[in-house]
């Protein structure tokens, strides 16, 4: 059986972060694993608070898994700290990741902080060279580049900007465009776009769904544009299927 990793942080609403990564790689059938970067107060209404892992504990569990594991496919989400981002950056100095995507979760939905302002520079000159692919929305895509992110061509813009920092394949998602769901592929040359219509929900974790999957298709011996191709419409389908567990966003419907 494939492995697939995820590093973020704990929901303890099961919506996002570990705990919905860990769902979608078994819905993928890939063997999951996951480290906490971060412990959370949430839930479906929003985050309050957010503590980190100490340091040499979350480098420690890093280490452990690539000492006696081989990882097929790993994400990244949530960091929360840049000191979980340079300690990354020691362990992949030793161990090279192999299919190492990045979530660049920068903040919630509601615009809580997720990422210091040192880890978002951190990220992008440390991680990102070492990243087979990088998946921002158009808020993160917008803070990692400078530049607003709002239609189409904007979106390619970012891209060839975050692209210049070092990923081998970049993946700008417009679910938050105003018209239509469009993901934008950037491979350095050409750009290739998902489209789908827009679902007028307010959901929790479909972005770390569709890295996950990404994650796990990859894993699978899926091509770039096959693994995107398969998450997109898996994500689509979960979104409109989205169950009412709370009273606040709904969390995806992951065993459509």
């Amino acid at each position: 059986m494939k492995t697939c990793l995820s590093i973020a942080g704990s929901d303890p609403s099961g919506g996002a972060g570990i705990q919905v990564d860990l769902k979608t790689f078994t819905r993928f059938e890939v063997y999951g694993m996951a480290i906490p970067t971060a412990l959370t107060v949430q839930n479906s209404m929003g985050i309050s608070e957010v503590v980190s892992i100490p340091p040499d504990l979350f480098e420690k569990q890093v280490a452990s898994l690539f000492e006696d594991i081989s990882i097929d496919a790993m994400k990244t989400g949530m960091l929360f700290s840049n000191e979980n981002v340079e300690r990354l950056y020691q362990t992949f100095l030793k161990s090279k990741p192999t299919h190492l995507v990045i979530d660049p979760i920068i903040r919630s939905t509601s615009g809580f902080r997720l990422l210091e302002e040192k880890g978002v520079d951190a990220l992008k000159k440390l991680l990102f060279p070492f990243a087979f692919l990088v998946t921002p929305n158009l808020k993160e895509a917008s803070s990692l580049t400078n530049i607003p992110v709002n239609t189409v061509s904007e979106m390619e813009e970012a891209a060839r900007k975050i692209y210049d920092l070092g990923p081998k394949f970049v993946l700008v998602k417009g679910g938050h465009l105003t018209n239509e769901a469009v993901d934008l592929f950037y491979d350095g040359d050409s750009f290739q776009t998902w489209k789908s219509p827009k679902i007028d929900k307010k959901v929790h974790g479909a972005g770390c769904v569709l890295s996950a999957a990404i994650t796990a298709c990859l894993a699978r011996g899926h091509s770039v544009d096959l693994a995107i191709e398969e998450a997109h419409k898996f994500v689509h389908r979960a979104i409109e299927q989205a169950m009412p567990v709370g009273t606040g966003a709904l969390p995806l419907n992951l065993f459509h």
